[in-house]
């Protein structure tokens, strides 16, 4: 069934109320232990923004997020917006904007990296890139989050300059053999499945000759470590590659189109489009969150203060509507040059939130009094300076919208036109 038939059978006021009843028999409304709406100083307070948890209890979290996603997955309130053949509803983002709305008043688990790279960025690459069998293979799967996917991108020379990678891949027969390494790449240690870009041809230019592939994360040749960073978690990972076979089967896309697969993902990551509908689990907290910090230190009564907070939420208001503008514009495939602005607006947000909340707690951000909310804060102002570099650092982003849609001359290059293999390095 596709998105328009679906649509005229089932009305937003229909869908809502549907979902409603299944959340109430499937979930618990987030509540006080007297029964009364959970309120400031009750249950958990989460901004992180990047994960500082032990293996055990992060492996935890993602089970515990898997088991829900698969819950949901069995009414098509996983993936709303995506056709019934692979297990959605083929409903709209107003639809699904209804659902977030809906769930963020019942307890349920938070996020992680490693779940929203497989269902937002590698479910639909596979959609875009797939033979019809990696389709039927994959897709369900990573939407179920049955199996779970990392991106396996950035190198230790090649970060914001993507393009400039060394990974090989070296067609041997029906198999490539892969060697070479990729870092901060979150959630590695827990995935089942990675999206690798390779260099295949180093006699083309450096954006081109790179293959894409979809390669298992387990086997001969391969080795995950861990990364400690400064908040104390080890989501991050550096992934080693050597002698590693994989069939030319789990190529995604066509020999030496890898930086297009590339792009392709990357305009899903920067595209925060399905962050915008109110949910629970917002990265980083929520403007409420702020507010709620706020009214508890008591500061709102003081002018600079309220003025500081007014900018937030107008930041994330705009923000949010400049995502479903994106989202309208890429009707389903990813987001243009508008994901750019949407992913520096989002970034922007955070530099924000990160400053007022250091304004509203003071000393209380840096010392843990044992006060509720307070203390939580430190993660998000240790992690929200990491997405200015995720998925394309903030300088990119402006050279995508200066270029692309501004119409300025491009940045000067020194490799135009050469060999990857002459480039210096």
């Amino acid at each position: 069934m596709s998105a328009t038939d679906a649509t005229t059978q089932v009305s937003i006021e229909e869908f809502t109320n549907e979902a409603a009843t299944w959340l109430a028999d499937n979930a618990v409304p987030k509540t006080a232990n007297d029964g009364r709406v959970a309120a400031w100083g009750e249950g958990e307070f989460s901004v992180a923004v990047f994960h500082a948890l032990e293996h055990d209890h992060e492996q935890k979290l993602i089970d515990e997020i898997r088991s829900w996603v698969q819950r949901k997955s069995q009414c098509g309130y996983h993936a709303i917006t995506w056709p019934e053949e692979y297990g959605g509803r083929g409903l709209t983002n107003a639809h699904a904007r209804a659902y977030s709305r809906l769930e963020r008043d019942y307890e349920i688990p938070g996020r992680h990296e490693a779940i929203s790279v497989t269902m937002g960025l590698m479910a639909p690459t596979v959609r875009v890139f797939g033979t019809d069998e990696q389709k039927q293979r994959f897709i369900p799967a990573f939407l179920r989050t049955d199996e779970v996917c990392v991106q396996l991108f950035s190198e230790p020379g090649a970060g914001s300059d993507l393009a400039g990678l060394a990974c090989r891949a070296v067609r041997d027969g029906d198999e490539w053999v892969i060697n070479g390494q990729k870092v901060w790449t979150s959630g590695a240690q827990f995935a089942d499945w990675g999206e690798l870009i390779a260099r295949s041809d180093v006699d083309a230019v450096k954006h081109k000759g790179m293959t894409a592939f979809i390669v298992p994360l387990q086997g001969d040749g391969i080795v995950i470590r861990q990364i400690k960073q400064m908040s104390g978690g080890v989501s991050f990972n550096e992934v080693f590659f050597n002698d590693f076979r994989v069939p030319d089967s789990a190529r995604l896309g066509p020999q030496g189109e890898g930086w297009k697969v590339a792009l392709t993902t990357l305009g899903f990551e920067r595209d925060h489009s399905k962050d915008s509908g109110g949910g629970a689990s917002r990265v980083g907290g929520s403007w409420k969150q702020v507010l709620e910090t706020a009214i508890a230190m008591g500061v709102t009564d003081d002018p600079i203060m309220r003025q500081r907070l007014m900018q937030v939420y107008i930041h994330n208001t705009v923000e949010a509507y400049t995502n479903r503008r994106a989202a309208d514009l890429a009707k389903g495939g990813a987001a243009g040059p508008e994901g750019s602005l949407g992913k520096l607006m989002w970034t922007e947000g955070m530099t924000l939130t990160s400053d007022v909340i250091s304004q509203i707690l003071g000393p209380k951000l840096i010392a843990d009094t044992g006060e509720w909310g307070t203390w939580e804060w430190g993660e998000h102002v240790l992690g929200a300076p990491g997405y200015r570099i995720a998925g394309g650092s903030d300088e990119i982003q402006r050279n995508i919208l200066g270029e692309r849609v501004l119409g300025l001359p491009g940045e000067p290059r020194v490799d135009k036109g050469v060999a990857w293999k002459d480039v210096p390095r």
